[in-house]
């Protein structure tokens, strides 16, 4: 396992490489390989432990009793998921988790890292980690919330596409969705997603090429 890139994970930041070695036991550390599509975890289940995306990438999704579907996030390598779930045991998974592509993924027993005496400093300092990474997933559904706040498709890929802008530094970036899944994250309709973002870029307000974004500023149009 690549000790450089779990110690570059926000898990385990602040962690030596010796450190990670004689956690990760402790941990129940254990690395399973998926295909693409594949489910994960699937709503209802009940879990104990977290997974670390090694490499892939995980699509986060919920599905109603009517057959909806939203897409709440998508996971890529080092980045966390499941982790709320298991630190309440007990409590039943309501979101599915899918492998974007061939994903490998690194499952971890968080029950070690809820005890009420945490001696081993490498488990404290992994607890706080998770703490950060909770907070970071908060951020990531308050966003979320926002996008879809708009009463129109037009606002919705405004909002989304103004602030993948912000994060990539610039006005070119590539998002981790396709459209149908671009569409379940903002909760609208593939067809008329396609309809919208054909306009906007009829209007001057953008270039696309598959998940590639090219924005327009006023200047431009």
């Amino acid at each position: 396992m690549d000790e450089a890139f779990l110690a570059a994970a926000t898990l385990f930041r602040g962690l030596s490489a010796g450190q990670i070695r004689a956690v990760l036991p402790k941990l129940g550390a254990r690395e399973k390989l998926y295909l693409k599509n594949e489910s994960l975890l699937h709503a209802g289940d009940v879990v104990t432990h977290m997974g670390l995306v090694l490499s892939g990438g995980v699509r986060i999704e919920h599905d109603d009793a009517w057959g909806g579907k939203s897409v709440f996030s998508h996971v890529g390598p080092g980045d966390m998921f499941a982790e709320t779930y298991a630190c309440l045991p007990g409590q039943p998974l309501l979101v599915t988790a899918v492998a974007a592509e061939d994903s490998r993924i690194l499952f971890l027993d968080a029950r070690p890292l809820i005890s009420s005496d945490l001696q081993d400093p490498g488990l404290r300092q992994i607890s706080a980690n998770l703490l950060r990474v909770s907070l970071r997933k908060n951020l990531g559904l308050s966003r979320r919330m926002l996008h879809t706040s708009a009463k129109t498709i037009r606002g919705r890929l405004l909002s989304y596409l103004s602030e993948q802008a912000l994060l990539a530094g610039g006005q070119q970036f590539t998002i981790p969705f396709n459209r149908q899944q671009l569409a379940d994250y903002l909760g609208v309709d593939r067809s008329a997603l396609s309809n919208e973002l054909s306009k906007m870029r009829d209007d001057g307000l953008l270039s696309v090429t598959r998940s590639t974004f090219t924005l327009h500023s006023p200047l431009e149009l």
